[in-house]
């Protein structure tokens, strides 16, 4: 079994891309997900409550509350990193051993911090998804409680979309209309298929 690592900056077309591969047939794990279920889970939401008081509320963890602390504050987004990340390797591992007892030929891990995590060594090729930077600033800022200031905070925390493209052994421009990018996936899968 091949195992696809998709990364790429915030509101480059990730999810986009991600859905595209779903469509196709491709079982996808998304790293974003599996956090979105943590924080409304135990023994998750004690830790993250214990670490940062006051995020929790009506049983989940209020991520807009969460966000403004973490922008404000790397040790405490290192703090969070220590709870959270471990738990998500747990369940993307769960989701490839699953993967590979039905017989998949081709999975996609969806992790936005794939490079910066060294995580490209457990996967056998990394796709960037990439867009140019006025359209990823559009998207981004059509975002329900996104700003300029947390813009700026999530992107400059990400490696550059240059550099990633340098480690990318596909590239999937997201710059053009959906039909080019569905293209762009399909490729990708046919490439990854026949070798």
């Amino acid at each position: 079994m091949k195992i696809i690592g998709l990364t790429g900056s915030i509101a480059m077309g990730k999810s986009t891309v991600a859905d595209f591969f779903r469509q196709a047939g491709i079982s996808v794990f998304s790293a974003d997900e599996a956090v979105y279920k943590l924080y409304k889970s135990e023994p998750t939401l004690s830790l993250i409550e214990y670490k940062f008081p006051g995020v929790f509320e009506n049983g989940k963890v209020n991520r807009q509350k969460l966000s403004e602390i973490l922008i404000n504050d790397n040790e405490k987004l290192q703090t969070l990193e220590k709870i959270i990340h471990p738990l998500v390797q747990e369940k993307e591992k769960k989701f490839i051993d699953t993967a590979r007892q039905q017989g998949e030929k081709l999975v996609v891990l969806d992790i936005p911090l794939l490079l910066e995590t060294k995580g490209e060594k457990r996967v056998d090729s990394v796709v960037v998804v990439s867009a140019p930077l006025a359209i990823q600033k559009e998207r981004a800022m059509i975002r329900q409680n996104m700003s300029e200031k947390k813009f700026a905070f999530i992107n400059g925390r990400q490696m550059s979309d240059e550099k990633k493209r340098a480690r990318a052994d596909f590239i999937i421009d997201t710059g053009k209309d959906l039909e080019n990018t569905r293209e762009q996936v399909l490729f990708v899968i046919k490439s990854l298929l026949k070798n």
